[in-house]
């Protein structure tokens, strides 16, 4: 085991990055990217104002029993409360339909203020901005249930994007408009984010006009400001004893979810003593019961200015391992804080099961002697790599913040999306600055487990030596390490059998004729097959017909959900004269065990939100879930020629006897040695993720 240590500095976003984003020059890929704007489009437009009182009229002239416009609201804050965030969002616009339909301005006010509810608590800051300033702008007969949680979500919008100033004087103006009730949620988080900000005197003083609250969920989180205060003051002792005070509480909630913060706190404060090895003890215990405490939402959290993330718990310690010397430690918190959601329902499907995550020492003894995981890890100041053989670990750290790692990543798929000349000396800029370091060896094949910005990086187009990626490197993508080797462990021949649906009848402005010679071009190198095209490319047949298959492939339009990634959809045929959607969810309750690749040649079919442990939500999650063991999916709209031509090859060489892996390479190197379409934004959409070396059975 070695490590490779640098200093730790924040760095200059280099100066190439700008250029990106500046560059005119377009490439020929400039003309097939108007499918990418228009799909942006489309997603601005649903999330507008008139966007969502559009969707809401839908809903609401669908429902055979109408409610009222005020039922609406209460049914979109309790679904907010239970982190149904998309279902919250429809009953709000269904609330927000009716008060435009009948002038009535007051339920316009309240369906503002729950829309900026849902997407505050859904992490979704510039639309809760949106709404919340919305519906400062009404009327409402009783203003303070209006006023006052539009002005507290705008300071908890302003807080989280770190703009102290800002939150701190809209949490003064809903302190002004709140009720009585809601005025000690105000202040908890006033005080928090003058903890954050620094002005303890101030925080001190607004925490002490908070009243004693009955209910014990609320007090306990009362406990963690007031140590966090405590810590913040530099009394690491006092802070140190109520957080043990919190680690013994057994009323309010889970108690194991108390004990990982109550770690936490006492792990921080024994680091600011300087005690390094109590210190890991705490977050070892923390990360601990981060294995028992359920994937749910907390409302209670955001109410009170606590923006809890688990995943910066896991950080800290990956981040004091990594100080201290071990690497394989480091690795092994790593891989148990991400995927935890996917993770669980993976375990039992097929003939794999495990009881926890696998740690560096199983994965190695996984391995075969050509292959090699890449997994990294975003910390707030550095990156972390892991390169893991059979015979060794290193760990490499990087220079480079998250916030610079995200504007890196962003401009880049910018410039690809964009088709920009820009694109090449961008992809050899990154290649330089996280793979050089690596020190990869040539022709060894690459499982890559992202971590945050990372998830949306198309890997295979980062260019070294002047040499795309994928031309001296197999490459596959995994969630996580102990679900890659999971998968990897299933049968490792596919049944020869493919359903394979494309271009579904929707209507005109949906055509996609290209798709149609796609799905009849791959269909051709397989005798037992499923063919759904057009009208009949169905939600009804897709339930049918996929569980037996071996392999299915979807041609058609996909929206990704960044409010609720489970609510991400696929659009197939309309059926009894309606618009019939798959969404994530739906898929998620599918038995899909038998399925050993789902490829789905769509827009954005492998984005998603990436959650607090890490986990890239949406189809990602649902088809692995469903019991799949690979998934193909883009990471943004792809071009109809090169997508036939992509799958065309991949398919050909899965039929002759290619491993997975291996024909995604062959597939990716055939579009880019296309002299028409050798720019990345052609033939690097697609992702392999999940089982790289399964074969076809012949």
């Amino acid at each position: 085991m070695t490590s490779t240590p640098l200093h730790r500095r924040r760095t200059r976003l280099p100066a190439w990055i700008a250029g990106l984003l500046l560059c005119a020059g377009t490439a020929q890929a400039a003309n097939d990217t108007s499918s990418v704007t228009a799909a942006l489009d489309r997603q601005a437009d649903a999330d507008s104002l008139q966007g969502i009182a559009a969707e809401g009229a839908l809903l609401y002239d669908a429902e055979a029993v109408k409610q009222d416009g005020y039922a609406y609201c209460g049914q979109s804050v309790a679904l907010s409360e239970r982190g149904e965030f998309r279902l919250s969002v429809r009953a709000a616009s269904k609330a927000l339909h009716v008060a435009l339909a009948t002038g009535n301005d007051d339920l316009q006010a309240l369906a503002n203020r729950d829309l900026a509810i849902a997407y505050s608590y859904s992490g979704n800051l510039d639309q809760a901005e949106r709404f919340a300033t919305e519906a400062l702008k009404h009327k409402p007969k009783d203003p303070p249930v209006v006023f006052g949680p539009a002005h507290k979500i705008l300071g908890d919008v302003y807080s989280r994007r770190g703009d102290y100033a800002k939150a701190v004087a809209s949490y003064e103006a809903a302190d002004k408009a709140s009720s009585d009730r809601f005025r000690p949620l105000v202040k908890t988080s006033l005080a928090n984010t003058l903890v954050d900000s620094g002005d303890l005197a101030r925080a001190r003083s607004v925490f002490a006009e908070v009243p004693t609250q009955q209910d014990p969920t609320l007090r306990n989180q009362l406990l963690r400001t007031s140590a966090r205060l405590l810590t913040a003051e530099k009394k690491p002792e006092e802070a140190i004893a109520l957080y043990e005070t919190l680690a013994a509480t057994r009323d309010g909630g889970d108690p194991a979810y108390l004990r990982l913060w109550a770690q936490d706190g006492i792990a921080r404060n024994r680091l600011a003593q300087g005690d390094k090895t109590r210190a890991a003890r705490a977050w070892d215990a923390a990360t601990d019961d981060a294995d028992q405490v359920r994937a749910e939402f907390r409302s209670e959290e955001i109410k009170m200015g606590l923006f809890s993330d688990v995943q910066g718990m896991f950080e800290n310690a990956i981040e004091l391992y990594i100080d201290m010397g071990d690497a394989r430690r480091a690795f092994d918190l790593s891989e148990r804080s991400r995927s935890r959601a996917l993770l669980d329902a993976v375990r039992g499907r097929g003939p794999v099961d495990a009881a926890a995550t696998i740690d560096s020492k199983t994965l190695q003894a996984a391995l075969r002697p050509d292959e090699r995981v890449l997994e990294f890890h975003a910390l707030r100041d550095e990156l972390i790599a892991w390169i893991i053989a059979p015979n060794e670990i290193r760990a490499v750290r990087l220079p480079l913040p998250r916030s610079d790692l995200i504007a890196v990543v962003e401009a880049f798929r910018n410039s690809i999306i964009g088709g920009k000349r820009s694109a090449v000396s961008g992809a050899e800029q990154i290649g330089v600055l996280l793979l050089k370091p690596l020190q990869l060896e040539a022709g060894t094949r690459l499982i890559i487990v992202p971590h945050g910005p990372l998830h949306y990086l198309p890997f295979q187009a980062l260019r070294l030596n002047d040499h795309y990626l994928i031309e001296d490197h197999r490459i596959s993508i995994a969630p996580s390490s102990t679900i890659a080797t999971q998968l990897a462990q299933r049968p490792v021949h596919a049944r020869h059998k493919l359903v394979a649906f494309g271009n579904p009848l929707i209507e005109a402005k949906y055509d996609l004729p290209g798709s149609e010679g796609e799905v009849k071009a791959v269909s051709g190198y397989f005798d037992d097959k499923s063919v759904y095209l057009r009208a009949d490319a169905t939600k009804a047949h897709f339930r049918e017909a996929s569980a037996g298959a071996g392999i299915v492939h979807v041609a058609a339009h996909a929206m990704a959900d960044f409010v609720d990634p489970l609510y991400s959809r696929i659009l197939l045929a309309n059926e009894n004269g309606k618009q019939s959607f798959l969404e994530a969810h739906e898929v998620l309750a599918m038995k899909l065990e038998g399925v050993d690749v789902v490829t789905l040649s769509a827009c954005e079919s492998g984005l998603g939100k990436i959650a607090s442990g890490d986990e890239t939500l949406g189809f990602t999650r649902s088809f692995l879930s469903a019991g799949s063991s690979s998934l193909i999916a883009s990471l943004w709209p792809v071009s109809d020629d090169a997508a036939e031509l992509l799958m065309t090859t991949l398919y050909r060489d899965l039929a002759g006897g290619a491993d997975l892996q291996s024909a995604m390479q062959d597939a990716q190197l055939a579009v880019l040695r296309n002299p028409k379409m050798a720019h990345p934004f052609f033939w690097a959409p697609f992702n392999l993720i999940g089982n790289w070396r399964l074969t076809v059975k012949q």
